[in-house]
């Protein structure tokens, strides 16, 4: 029986490869993005994908366009059917950041986009979440305390270390009902954000990911993992 899949930010790289993966699986995906009529390759997926890709608006960081998904739900699904994966992959890099010159707009926007508006979203979804459900955020190893050795991206690493506290909080709230909640680093992947020198191609990084997703326990739930399934220190 297929799954429900909603995937964030899945108009290019790692979102838009996370929707072509779970159709080739034959799950129905419910792919997000803030401009869905600029979104050619995702809209042409829905093309190749009739009935089985949904693609909808979704501004992460805006309160009404977070309800606006939730009353929309019951009308891309029936009533009675739930999501039994929520991605949120949705996230902001901005780049060139100096120590001296950091802004608070900045900051802000990292903060909005990357930690916050995962947990919100969540929230707002999670009573259309399946029991057994898995909740997964796309975090990065830039959000580990532990392994910084320099001064770097730094809007960026705080907003991924304060998602990570989200989705440590997040396991607690939904384990009762039996949902993981998981915290994945993708690597170092070839996308608009990752740049044309990183290492990792996007099939290959999420081909990974969902490795580690099947695999995931609820005793795991919480935890920070990378797209190898290698447990990451915070």
């Amino acid at each position: 029986m297929s799954r429900n899949v909603v995937v964030t930010g899945a108009n290019r790289g790692i979102g838009l490869e996370f929707a072509r993966q779970w159709l080739a699986r034959g799950e129905r995906v419910i792919a997000t993005c803030r401009r869905p009529g600029k979104a050619t390759e995702l809209n042409a997926l829905a093309g190749e994908h009739p009935g089985r890709l949904r693609v909808l608006p979704l501004d992460v960081t805006d309160p009404d366009a977070r309800a606006e998904l939730v009353a929309e739900l019951p009308l891309v699904l029936d009533e009675d059917v739930h999501i039994d994966l929520l991605i949120n992959n949705a996230g902001v890099l901005h780049s060139g950041e100096r120590f001296g010159q950091l802004r608070q707009t900045t900051l802000e926007d990292s903060l909005h986009v990357n930690a916050i508006a995962p947990l919100l979203l969540t929230q707002a979804l999670a009573p259309r979440l399946a029991d057994g459900a898995k909740v997964v955020n796309i975090s990065s190893q830039l959000g580990s305390i532990t392994n910084v050795t320099r001064f770097g991206a730094p809007s960026y690493a705080i907003s991924k270390a304060a998602q990570n506290m989200a989705t440590a909080q997040l396991a607690r709230a939904l384990a009762t009902r039996g949902i993981v909640v998981l915290a994945l680093h993708p690597g170092w992947v070839q996308t608009a954000m990752g740049g044309p020198q990183a290492t990792d191609a996007p099939a290959d990084a999420v081909a990974g990911m969902l490795r580690v997703i099947d695999d995931v326990t609820l005793e795991q739930s919480g935890g920070f993992f990378d797209w190898r399934g290698e447990r990451l220190p915070w």
